[in-house]
């Protein structure tokens, strides 16, 4: 789930690196993305 690796690379301190900051944008864009749908969904 998208949301457990978020709170996973924030709790180990992942966006310490650059490799940890680009997971975390790829992160926010999968999220981004499922919640899109999800109001799609519900419309």
């Amino acid at each position: 789930m998208v949301n457990e690796e978020i709170r996973a690379l924030l709790e180990a301190g992942g966006l310490v690196s650059s490799e940890g900051r680009r997971r975390y944008q790829e992160l926010l864009v999968e999220w981004a993305a499922a919640v899109r749908g999800d109001v799609t969904e519900a419309a």
